[in-house]
């Protein structure tokens, strides 16, 4: 890739011909008018709490904002919580009772939320969704996984099966020192180890990984995509398996040889991010859109840099790559909103994903922030300025498309492009997140607190403080927890129960 086009990236491009070759037939909002059409009521003023994981939300006179009420007929009153903290605020506006019109939650599995579905305090959808066709074009696998007793009281905020947090790796820094790219774990740490000796762009305190969601190193050694692993018709708690301690002091070396922050634990994502654009790490783990966002920023100081994907890693359980769950968080509307005002929330959230709404949550006004140069999309610093993209306007309309996660606003074509391959290969070894939507109720009560111990535990084995031999007792104790193996009898249960419906 010549630098020339990594400087001026602001040609940023994106294939789009299934979003064009559908903008017109799919535009409108369900069983909802569009604006235009003779009809002169009112806009109807809705309130929604959402997130944010931008630097700044769009305001209320964000032209986009005004663009999305001109074409749905609407005012728009949305309060945007950063992501840092939105978990907080929700749960004081969950206790609180006093409810906007649509609220964001991060699944159906959110306790109170679930208590509060029990007590009728929010709508069934299930008998409207049909009339809003854009939205019930997501996979069906995506609306099965978020029901509740059989019916649906949310919309998914969709995202693509693919694409998600990977790990990434600056190729410049392995062609610089002749390394090979690495595709198992005990590869990815002779190179951590080369990085931190050669420091490769000359930083003291180089080290080879930030530990940003290290998760994934145990998902990689026990093959499975969250906490629960499928087998034979089952589900397993991965915290019990061998696997699982291997990668807790796989871990711990990279602490004990300084590849990783002394700090790790209580780094917040800035941090990270800091770590990674500044030249002192060479392994990280990001989105792959999220990850152009830093390299742009990052090509300002130094037009060298390449932070290459990973498609795959292995420790002993083959190729490894984890699906995303096809969401991002869900909205649910209280029953106090009136019907009118609930379809008219639905018929918002359908725009939003029909192909004229999407690319409008995306890229913006065309000729404002994008011109379309045979079927892409070429966008422009206003986008930027604008706050466009998934981290805003994102959070609440977007269209289903595998190949979202491979753009961001400012990216050249050769790099979308080369991502849509990238996520092509994942998509062959991708490993589905299989506890999606189950409930435990033992798990609402009890489930933070044991998640909590579990990974304080992790943290004080791997920085020392800790022996592997509390872990081992830790989970022969959990063995042996009749609270705990509630949990796994009853997500079991609710995973056979999911079986037998499909």
């Amino acid at each position: 890739m010549n630098t020339g086009s990594k400087k001026h990236g602001l040609i940023a491009t994106l294939s789009v011909m299934t979003l064009l070759a559908t903008a017109c037939s799919d535009g409108g909002t369900g069983s909802e008018p569009r604006p235009g059409d003779g009809k002169t009521e009112a806009p109807m003023e809705l309130n929604i709490f959402s997130n944010f994981s931008i630097a700044q939300p769009p305001s209320p006179e964000n032209p986009v904002t005004k663009e999305f009420e001109k074409r749905t007929n609407t005012k728009l009153n949305i309060t945007w919580v950063s992501d840092t903290v939105f978990d907080d605020k929700l749960n004081v506006l969950l206790a609180s009772g006093d409810l906007p019109d649509m609220i964001r939650l991060p699944s159906i599995n959110q306790a109170q939320f679930q208590t509060m579905v029990k007590q009728g305090a929010f709508w069934d959808l299930t008998p409207y969704l049909k009339d809003y066709k854009n939205l019930m074009d997501s996979p069906k696998s995506m609306w099965d996984n978020q029901k509740i007793g059989g019916k649906n009281y949310v919309v998914p905020i969709v995202r693509p099966l693919e694409g998600g947090t990977t790990f990434f790796i600056r190729k410049d820094w392995v062609e610089k020192l002749g390394l090979k790219m690495p595709t198992t774990l005990d590869e990815l740490y002779q190179v951590m180890k080369v990085f931190k000796e050669k420091e490769p762009d000359g930083k003291k305190d180089t080290f080879g990984y930030t530990m940003r969601t290290h998760d994934q190193i145990e998902f990689i050694y026990t093959g499975s995509s969250s906490k629960w692993k499928e087998k034979d018709g089952g589900l397993i708690d991965i915290t019990f398996t061998p696997e699982m301690r291997e990668s807790i002091l796989f871990r711990k070396k990279l602490f004990d040889e300084k590849l990783i922050p002394p700090d790790f634990s209580v780094m917040k994502n800035e941090q990270w991010v800091d770590l990674a654009t500044s030249g002192r790490v060479g392994v990280t783990t990001e989105t792959i859109e999220a990850m152009w966002r830093w390299t742009y920023d990052q090509w300002k100081r130094d037009p060298k840099v390449n932070w290459e994907p990973i498609v795959s890693l292995e420790a002993g359980a083959g190729p490894f790559q984890q699906q995303n769950s096809g969401f991002i968080g869900v909205f649910a509307i209280p029953k106090k909103v009136p019907e009118a005002k609930m379809r008219k929330l639905l018929s918002l959230l359908d725009y939003g994903a029909s192909a004229e709404g999407s690319t409008l949550s995306q890229y913006g006004i065309e000729g404002v922030h994008y011109k379309n140069e045979d079927g892409f999309f070429v966008t422009n610093e206003q986008a930027v300025k604008d706050n466009l993209g998934t981290g805003s306007f994102g959070k609440l309309f977007m269209k289903h498309d595998p190949y979202m996660y491979a753009y961001a606003p400012g990216m050249p074509k050769e790099i979308f492009e080369k991502n849509k391959k990238i996520i092509d290969a994942k998509s062959k070894i991708s490993v589905p997140i299989r506890d999606i939507g189950l409930v435990s109720e033992t798990n609402n009560k009890l489930g933070a607190d044991y998640n909590k111990k579990i990974a304080d535990l992790k943290i004080q084995v791997i920085m020392g403080k800790a022996g592997i031999d509390a872990w081992d007792k830790f989970v022969a104790d959990l063995k042996q927890d009749p609270n705990y193996q509630k949990i796994i009898q009853e997500m079991n249960a609710a995973y056979k129960e999911r079986l037998a419906a499909k």
